[in-house]
């Protein structure tokens, strides 16, 4: 972590300084409140938040988190996200998902989730777009290559980069840095955190110190994250044929609802029928995850989002369900991540991002002027920062223009 990134974080370790107040209930809107009259005590909302790192008027036709979530929309991060992938290069297909339309998948099964447990709808969805800008090209490859790279300055952990991009790295306002989020919203993008990374974070940082829980909200994003990415992975496997429906058959998730989509459709085949059947295992885990919840939210009863925090994981799926979710990921890691031509690419990610890192440590003047540091103990945080940012086209482009020579 960069010093200047360090200090930037350092401003927001007050819970709430003058510059980050929350905003009183007289401050808004009757409209406005009227946007949240419907949500349950445990919700966040919007007129009660922690506020931001630095002070701004109120939105006049929406709320806090709406304003959050539009920022996010039209940040930078977020439109690479378009040509950054989840487990096949960009280059290998124009129908496998990206960051950007995972991103989208997990928002949508987020807010039905939240819509159902009368949580902030506009919350959730903010920090479901928001999870993954800070992933670097080649998915979780290209992230373990440069937190290899990262290990003897800081290392390098995407969700901490997440917030990075969205407390300083995009350049979009005169008036700061980054995209001056909520409270609220950062705190759902920083999903993980090491102990030592929380202790630089102030009030962002306290709950992996003290043991403490986000909202509902970034909870609901949490496990949309992880339903999307398991069954988009099946649904990415089969097209790609890394994995076969007949291998499918042990898993008990798939299996089941695969007998069911034939049982109520005999004749439906091919691509049909693998849709249909993902579409049911994403609505049965949908629904078992709101049943859970609720009965979790009913034994607990938390009144208030300080209740949450204090309480036990709340967003759960039950025990038969988590038990089948979890054979279902056991498969696609031992089937489709770990199949030799996704090794293959994971390899060639590998050296293209380990390759650019020690091209660009070595001899800074070959980056762009903005991610030269006068400070050498401050160039590789930097360096990373550079290479996160870049799409896998953009990444594999780079890489060619360092050491390919062409051949006129």
């Amino acid at each position: 972590m960069s010093d200047t990134h360090r200090e930037t974080l350092k401003e927001s370790t007050g819970a709430a300084s003058a510059s980050a107040a929350p905003a009183s209930a007289s401050a808004v809107t009757p409209t406005l409140a009227a946007l949240e009259a419907h949500l349950a005590p445990y919700a966040a909302h919007a007129s009660q938040s922690r506020g931001r790192r630095y002070a701004e008027a109120p939105p006049s036709a929406r709320t806090e988190f709406q304003r959050d979530r539009d920022r996010i929309v039209h940040s930078t991060a977020f439109r690479r996200l378009e040509y950054k992938t989840q487990v096949f290069v960009n280059h290998e297909g124009d129908l496998f998902r990206t960051r950007l339309t995972h991103s989208l998948e997990v928002a949508q099964i987020a807010r039905s989730v939240a819509r159902n447990l009368r949580v902030n709808e506009d919350l959730v969805e903010a920090i479901s777009l928001a999870h993954d800008l800070g992933h670097t090209p080649f998915g979780h490859a290209g992230q373990d290559a440069l937190n290899e790279c990262m290990r003897e300055h800081g290392g390098f952990e995407h969700n901490l980069q997440s917030l990075a991009v969205v407390d300083d790295l995009e350049e979009h306002y005169g008036a700061f840095n980054g995209l001056n989020l909520c409270f609220e919203t950062r705190e759902g993008i920083l999903k993980h955190c090491s102990r030592e990374n929380a202790r630089r974070l102030g009030a962002l940082g306290e709950r992996f110190l003290e043991g403490l829980q986000p909202s509902i909200e970034a909870q609901i994003a949490n496990v949309a994250d992880e339903i999307a990415y398991n069954n988009h992975d099946v649904d990415d496997g089969l097209r790609s044929g890394l994995i076969t429906v007949g291998q499918l058959a042990e898993v008990e998730l798939w299996q089941t609802q695969y007998e069911a989509a034939l049982h109520d459709y005999p004749q439906i085949e091919g691509r049909r029928l693998i849709h249909e059947t993902v579409r049911r295992i994403i609505n049965t885990l949908i629904v078992d995850l709101i049943e859970t919840t609720t009965s979790n939210l009913n034994l607990h009863a938390p009144a208030s989002l300080d209740a949450v925090r204090a309480a036990p994981p709340l967003v759960a799926h039950g025990e038969t369900v988590a038990a089948q979710a979890t054979v279902l990921k056991r498969f696609l890691f031992k089937n489709l991540y770990r199949h030799y031509r996704v090794m293959r690419m994971a390899n060639k990610a590998r050296r293209v991002v380990i390759g650019l890192f020690d091209a660009f440590t070595d001899d800074p003047r070959l980056l762009p002027p903005s991610y030269q540091s006068p400070d050498p103990a401050n160039q590789p945080r930097l360096v990373a920062h550079y290479i996160a940012g870049m799409t896998d086209r953009y990444a594999l482009k780079e890489y060619q223009r360092l050491f390919v020579i062409a051949d006129n």
